[in-house]
């Protein structure tokens, strides 16, 4: 077993301190030291887009980054982009009925908010383009698409 180590970091505007093995996933911090169940485990090796957070205001897979560099770092998770669900693109899930077994949309949701930050009035193929990084097994694509599509008429960046 390895030497834990300490490591301060900013999680939705506040600042924690936490001790892990330095190369313990950030998936693993947020969910199992710090409580925050809404990034979810898919596939554990970046390959499905599940684990999607804000690192330093970009995209990025919590299963790949290690805490060991992560000092002094801000994370964004689904919890701090609207604790009461009232971000524009949580409001376009919803209206667009997005889910369907909701496994993938907290990342789905963060990849999004990324992309809007970057690119207010993306066109559809920029959407899809941006987004296809994350898989969504029951195939809410289309639906998908079309709430980032509400969200930016709406203004949500």
């Amino acid at each position: 077993m390895g030497q834990m180590i300490t490591t301060t970091l900013t999680v939705n505007g506040k600042r924690h301190t936490v001790s892990a093995l330095p190369d313990t996933p950030l998936l693993w911090v947020l969910r199992e030291h710090l409580k925050l169940t809404g990034t979810k485990y898919g596939c554990g090796v970046g390959q499905c887009g599940a684990c999607t957070v804000h690192i330093d205001g970009k995209p990025n897979y919590a299963c790949l980054n290690p805490i060991k560099d992560l000092e002094g770092r801000s994370v964004t998770t689904i919890e701090g982009l609207s604790p009461d669900s009232s971000h524009p693109l949580q409001k376009a899930w919803i209206a667009e009925q997005v889910p369907q077994c909701g496994y993938c949309q907290s990342g789905q949701i963060m990849r999004a908010a990324g992309l809007l930050k970057e690119n207010p009035q993306p066109s559809r193929q920029e959407i899809l383009d941006y987004m296809q990084s994350n898989l969504c097994r029951c195939g809410t694509y289309v639906r998908i698409a079309r709430a980032i599509e509400r969200a930016a008429k709406e203004g949500a960046v």
